[in-house]
Formats: structure tokens, C-alpha cells, sequence
């Protein structure tokens, strides 16, 4: 245990950043991997790297293409712009990426009209409030187009025998299911499983490369070959289109040949973090993946930010309900064991 004198003087230029698994840095190989990326016009449909990419995701997701987009939240409303159009709408969880965290662009840019529901405790929806919540055909509603879930979401993992239910209740009524699939393959190490046992469920998914697999940029949506046909065209009105975007490409590739098992040790030190954290007296649930978040109801966040901050961890204490920590690529065991001591001596300087 370091002293607590010793943890006032630790140097704020050296954090050891908790905040998501988007703050992370391309290892060496991945750079070198970028500059020898072999490059074109994406625009064009010639940057081959791109090109590369995209089959090799469509391959492993069983879909029949792929389109490489700058981001996760593009991603995801180029594929709804794609499934929907004015005057529909799509069922979707309260605190899902799609409706919550990416600006209201579905409303905003395509007059989609969401319809939230609660989040189950495992992050998924009752499907039996889904299906009360799908209008009839009637002038006065909007037309009930797309079902929307999210894997893994605030860390949790959807069980495979529920997302098989929710296509089941999709194709009893008619409608389309995409997944954003931001953290899926989280899901993928933590259920080990194959990529497919999962996507054979939904009609598109949107998979990030820039979260949990290190990527410095860069997300792909997958689906049936004529969906991503259209989708390209809203890739481009939605400002999605890049050039020579095989640097960034190549950043993917490299993910997905060297990144996607490592994110067990993001998982394991996810755990040990949390096992660190109830020790030292605070609430928390044991996380699924590299996501935990601690109960703050009794805690002067404000004094724990400030704590935090001052002996060398940035952490989201002051912008969700809950205080949220990330375990991701550029997170070593010894920065465990350290943040593990820094929280342990805030509560006891704080007598918690």
C-alpha cells in the first residue's frame, strides 16, 4: 500500500485514464500497420484497403457487406435513415447509444420518431412491452418500422436466446432489427462464442473499431448487399464520404487479427478492479465485461473528482447517474493495483 503522503505527490501528467475505451492510442504495430496501407479513393470504391475491411468484417459477421464510416454514431444513423423513413419510427431502450447519447439524429435528419422503453436489469427490453409498443396500421400513428438493441450495453451482455426471441418477434410482426453493436466483440469473449452466433439474429449491426479494440478511427455497418447499397448514399449526405481512408482502414484490420482476444485481460482487470473497489467500501455490482460502475448515492463526487484528479486518474464521476470506470488496451495490471490504492485511501481520508 503507498502511503497517503505519497499519493498527494504523484504527478498529474501521468493519468491513468478510465473514462472510456475510445481514449486509447494506436500500439507501434497498428501505426506501422497505417503507413503501409496500401490506399485510394473510398469515394470512388477504390481505396482496396477499405474495400478489404469491409469483406473481411461482412465474412466473420456472415452479412453479405460492409461500409466503413468515421464513427460509431454515424454508423448507426446512416442505418436507420436506411431502415426508416419520415414518419416511422423505431422502438429503442431509454438509455441506448441510439437514443440517447447520439445528438437525436434520427429525429433531427431523418423526422424518425423513437419510441423509448425501460431497459430490462441484463440491458435488453421486454419484449412483450416491445410488442405492446408496435402501433397498429392506422393513420394516426407513426408506422412502427424497426426494433433497435444494443450489445453489450453500460457493460452488460445480451444472452444469445433473447436476442433469437427478439428477431422471432420481428419477423412475427414485420419489422427490421439492428444492433448497435459498438462493444460486440465484448460480448463475443465474454459469451465465447463466434461472431455469427450472434449477428445471424439481426438484419444489421454497426460494429466500432475505435472502442475496446483500439482503433484510433473508424466503424462498420453490416447488412444485406442492397441495404448498403442505400446506405452508401447516406453515408455521403450524411458527410461520411473519405478519400484515401485505407490508413485508417488498416488501423481495423489490425484490430480485428491482434485485438479482439486481449479484451479478456480488459474483462479480468475490470473484475480485479472491482474486487479493489468493494474492499475499500463502495457499491458496485461485479461487471461482465470491462465496464463497472459505482453506486454514488452516498458519495461527495464533486471531493472524489477532485481526489482522483489529483493523484493521476481521470474517471466519469460527475456525468452519468452513476460513477462509470473503462478497463481498455492502454490499461496495465500495476494501474490497477494503483487506482485500486487511490480509491481505498479517498474513503479512508474521507472516513466512508
Amino acid at each position: 500500500m503507498i502511503p497517503e503522503n505519497q499519493l498527494m505527490t504523484m504527478p498529474n501528467d501521468q493519468y491513468i485514464d478510465f473514462r472510456s475505451d475510445t481514449v486509447t492510442r494506436p500500439t507501434p504495430a497498428m501505426r506501422q500497420a497505417m503507413m503501409q496501407a496500401d490506399v485510394g479513393d473510398d469515394v470512388w470504391g477504390e481505396d482496396p484497403t477499405v474495400i478489404e475491411l469491409e469483406q473481411v468484417l461482412a465474412a466473420r459477421a456472415g452479412m453479405q457487406a460492409g461500409l466503413f464510416m468515421p464513427s460509431g454514431t454515424q454508423s448507426n444513423l446512416v442505418a436507420l435513415l436506411t431502415h426508416c423513413a419520415r414518419g416511422d419510427e423505431y422502438i429503442v431502450g431509454q438509455q441506448a447509444h441510439t437514443y440517447k447519447y447520439e445528438g437525436g439524429g434520427a429525429a433531427v435528419l431523418g423526422g424518425i420518431q423513437p419510441q423509448p422503453l425501460n431497459m430490462t436489469a441484463f440491458g435488453g427490453l421486454d419484449l412483450d412491452e416491445v410488442e405492446q409498443a408496435i402501433k397498429p396500421d392506422d393513420c394516426h400513428f407513426a408506422r412502427t418500422r424497426l426494433l433497435c438493441l444494443e450489445n453489450t450495453v453500460h457493460g452488460k451482455v445480451l444472452p444469445l436466446d433473447y436476442i433469437e426471441q427478439a428477431r422471432e418477434l420481428t419477423d412475427e410482426h414485420g419489422l427490421l432489427l439492428h444492433l448497435d453493436g459498438a462493444r460486440i466483440f465484448n460480448a463475443v469473449v465474454k459469451l465465447g462464442c463466434e461472431l455469427q452466433e450472434i449477428t445471424r439474429h439481426v438484419h444489421t449491426i454497426s460494429i466500432c473499431l475505435s472502442k475496446g479494440l483500439g482503433a484510433p478511427v473508424g466503424s462498420v455497418l453490416l447488412g444485406p448487399q442492397t441495404f448498403i447499397n442505400q446506405a452508401r448514399r447516406w453515408r455521403k449526405v450524411t458527410g461520411g464520404g473519405m478519400r484515401q481512408a485505407g490508413i485508417l482502414a488498416a488501423a481495423g484490420l489490425h484490430a480485428l487479427d491482434h485485438h479482439i482476444q486481449r479484451l479478456a485481460d480488459d474483462h479480468r482487470r475490470a473484475a480485479d478492479l472491482a474486487g479493489h473497489l468493494m474492499k475499500a467500501g463502495f457499491e458496485l455490482d461485479q461487471p461482465q465485461t470491462n465496464m463497472l460502475f459505482i453506486n454514488s448515492g452516498q458519495l461527495p463526487r464533486q471531493a472524489l473528482a477532485s481526489w482522483l484528479d489529483d493523484h493521476g486518474i481521470k474517471a466519469d464521476c460527475l456525468g452519468r447517474d452513476s460513477i462509470r470506470l473503462v478497463t481498455h488496451l492502454d490499461i496495465s495490471d500495476a494501474d490497477i493495483a494503483r487506482a485500486g490504492e487511490v480509491f481505498t485511501a479517498f474513503m479512508r481520508a474521507h472516513r466512508l
